[in-house]
């Protein structure tokens, strides 16, 4: 990634921020993941992943599914589909900001299982921490219950 590109992931020049993979590879030994709905092919961490030129929010989500959606205007979208897509049977787990304020937390993530981030998580392998919280969201098909996020 070169300083420009960091720099960027940094503010609000981008709505992109990678998930930091060793906070993955968490997630992943207990989640075991199908799908990543948001990825580049530089940074899918699926084998199966939808780009933004198969744009996510139109495709279907089967499966164990990786979200960490643009953070953008457009998130509350993306969650959304995620609750949506629980409800017709996937497991999305998704890699949020903590923005309780938002009408997409309380209408959607107050419905899941949240978990929130202790400290601030540094994405895209830069030497700086976000400057937002984070949390871990996870919906799942009516009446299955998984254990808690790890911390």
């Amino acid at each position: 990634m070169t300083p420009k590109q960091m720099a960027g992931m940094m503010s609000s020049a981008t709505p992109e921020w990678a998930t930091p993979q060793d906070f993955f590879d968490k997630l992943n030994l207990q989640y075991g993941f199908d799908l990543d709905v948001c990825a580049t092919a530089e940074n899918a961490k699926c084998a199966r992943f939808f780009t933004e030129a198969d744009d996510g929010l139109k495709q279907e989500w089967t499966g164990v599914v990786w979200m960490n959606p643009p953070y953008g205007r457009t998130i509350g979208k993306w969650v959304h589909k995620a609750y949506e897509s629980a409800q017709k049977g996937a497991t999305v787990v998704c890699l949020l900001p903590a923005r309780t304020d938002t009408a997409w937390w309380h209408d959607y993530c107050e419905k899941g299982r949240h978990q929130f981030v202790r400290g601030r998580l540094k994405f895209g392998g830069s030497k700086n921490s976000a400057p937002f919280p984070s949390a871990v969201v996870v919906f799942e098909p009516s009446g299955l219950r998984a254990e808690q996020p790890p911390k």
